[in-house]
């Protein structure tokens, strides 16, 4: 049996962590930088940033290579280190999580090497091929892999041909268990189309471990598309890692209007539906998913809060509208 599932067998869900980039900002990375970089210029901050979470009570983290295929990094003139950043970032992951599984030897800490998508298209929409995407993928999984990693992890996809790309590269370069993920923000679909219930097929196909959402427009399109997955795929394990409310604008300041309380209403509500693995993901932190913790654990109480669902959503849409036709 592979990690991820003896985690869930023995504890029924597995918290994951918040974002990364709102960490590392915190630690002193700056704007247009690459946070890739930091895996071999600042390790103590990665760690720091890794070990945030898991004392907030993770079980899963993820690594800081979202942008760690060659395509991203060469952005930044970094594309012929792919296998060495991918490959340090997995290794700190592993040192905290080695760390707090010593300190406690009853818990289970896994390293998620996060995979995310190359921005590019494929053709004949862009210049991207299947077999150069693939192998991308492929070398990044090589460097996650050699660094430790438990699970590798793909995430913030919003096409079926990259998953499929993405899962193929994983899949010629190590066994380790492989997780996806999709950001449903378009009418409850992702960028490109993609429905929860296309993207439960496509896992089912792809015998992948798991499937979910996260980021995402809303949390409302992220609770829709997990409902159409559960439906498509009673048996699989799902995932739900959206954004911490609804992202707004405060002058030059972007801020995220879910609190924690909000976020483990979210997430409560996530688990009712059926999903295992649960975090957060753009604009919560530590704090977040102390919170989530204590109320999935039965800490604290589920928080009362207004569900903010695609129904509440469409009537203060028509609400707007009908004010806006007013005046």
């Amino acid at each position: 049996m592979n990690a991820l599932r003896s985690l869930i067998d023995q504890t029924g869900f597995a918290l994951l962590d918040g974002a990364t980039g709102t960490e590392l900002f915190s630690r002193g990375l700056g704007p247009g930088d690459p946070p890739e970089q930091w895996n071999l210029d600042e390790p103590d901050k990665i760690r720091s940033a890794y070990r945030a979470y898991v004392d907030a009570g993770s079980n899963i983290f993820l690594t800081n290579t979202f942008g760690g295929t060659h395509y991203r990094l060469a952005l930044h003139k970094l594309q012929d280190r792919v296998v060495e950043i991918n490959e340090a970032a997995a290794r700190l992951g592993r040192e905290v999580a080695d760390q707090a599984m010593e300190a406690k030897p009853d818990r289970t800490v896994l390293v998620a090497g996060s995979i995310g998508p190359t921005g590019e298209l494929m053709e004949p929409m862009g210049s991207m091929t299947p077999a150069s995407c693939t192998a991308a993928f492929a070398e990044q999984a090589d460097g996650l892999a050699k660094g430790g990693a438990d699970l590798l992890w793909i995430e913030t996809m919003s096409s079926i041909e990259e998953v499929e790309a993405a899962v193929d590269g994983c899949r010629q370069m190590s066994d380790l268990p492989i997780c996806a993920t999709m950001s449903f923000d378009t009418a409850g679909r992702t960028m490109m189309g993609v429905t929860g219930t296309a993207a439960a097929e496509l896992a089912l196909r792809l015998d992948i471990d798991a499937i979910g959402a996260n980021c995402g427009n809303n949390l409302a399109d992220t609770e829709a598309a997990l409902v159409q997955m559960r439906e498509a795929a009673p048996d699989l394990l799902l995932i739900s890692k959206g954004n911490a409310g609804i992202p707004q604008w405060h002058g030059s300041e972007l801020s995220y209007s879910g609190t924690p309380e909000v976020m483990a209403a979210y997430a409560a509500r996530a688990q009712e539906i059926g999903v295992q693995l649960i975090g957060a993901c753009c604009g919560s932190s530590p704090e977040h998913i102390a919170f989530i913790r204590a109320v999935l654990d039965g800490d604290k109480p589920v928080p009362e809060v207004e569900e903010v669902t695609a129904t509440t959503q469409l009537v203060a849409k028509k609400r707007t509208n009908r004010r806006r036709r007013r005046t």
